[in-house]
């Protein structure tokens, strides 16, 4: 697929790998919607980009339909989904206050997992009525796992179910789609410098930065987005998780 007959939805895209994703496809000449639960920031990522927002909660169907149903109006069609809505938590299986709460477990699976899946089956849907390649392809669905899929930490089991999760739905969703000539793939990214990491304080990310292989620092949510467009870019790519982690593994 060109990136200039690009028309996507990025969730999560007011902030952190998503707004870089959604800057970067814009900048390419992409067309871009961004969904997310921030208005405030979202509208106005979308504004300084060039994109258009649309207020949305990834586990509410209603609330994903109406954001997709506007993407495909303010951009003419949608055949590209990158699904980096998410959230995360530190809380240990058995832990001094207790057991691990439902609570946090089935919130966090609800947003990670079922948020993901529940965009992409609708975007899904959508790409479905556009015209076939002559490859026979009409659009490609990009989710986000997480190193933590495949080595997660202790205080990680919610964060690291949700994500593996996600990893399983490659496969077996491409397979589904394939009918359609939707493909999919997911990046799992290892520890990237996002609002949320940058929370902990420098010296917590030059700890973490120290555990990373080569090259020996965290992720730049550019190199995210550049990985995003290439598979977009690449009709071969398909039904695989793609570790982005500088070789990372964690322990």
């Amino acid at each position: 697929m060109r990136i200039e007959d690009t028309a996507a939805i990025v969730t999560g895209g007011a902030s952190g790998l998503g707004e870089a994703t959604a800057r970067a496809l814009v900048a390419a000449g992409a067309k871009v919607t961004i969904l997310d639960r921030d208005a405030t920031r979202g509208a106005a990522v979308a504004e300084e980009i060039g994109a258009t927002f649309h207020s949305c909660d990834v586990t509410d169907e209603a609330s994903v339909q109406a954001a997709i149903d506007a993407a495909v109006s303010a951009m003419g069609h949608l055949n590209a989904a990158i699904n980096c809505a998410g959230i995360a938590i530190a809380e240990k299986t058995l832990g001094r206050e207790g057991p691990h709460r439902l609570e946090s477990f089935r919130r966090t699976v609800d947003v990670n997992l079922v948020g993901t899946f529940n965009v992409a089956r609708l975007a899904a849907s959508a790409m479905a009525e556009n015209t076939a390649s002559p490859d026979g392809l009409r659009g490609v669905i990009v989710n986000t796992a997480s190193v933590a899929a495949f080595d997660g930490q202790k205080g990680q089991a919610a964060y690291a179910a949700s994500k593996a999760g996600i990893a399983g739905l490659s496969l077996p969703m491409a397979r589904d789609l394939a009918r359609d000539g939707i493909r999919v793939m997911a990046i799992a990214p290892g520890i990237f410098r996002t609002p949320m990491l940058m929370g902990l304080g420098e010296e917590v990310m030059k700890g973490l930065a120290a555990d990373v292989t080569c090259p020996r620092r965290l992720g730049d949510p550019a190199e995210y987005a550049a990985l995003a467009r290439f598979i977009i870019e690449s009709d071969y790519l398909n039904g695989e998780s793609i570790r982005l982690d500088g070789a990372l593994r964690m322990r």
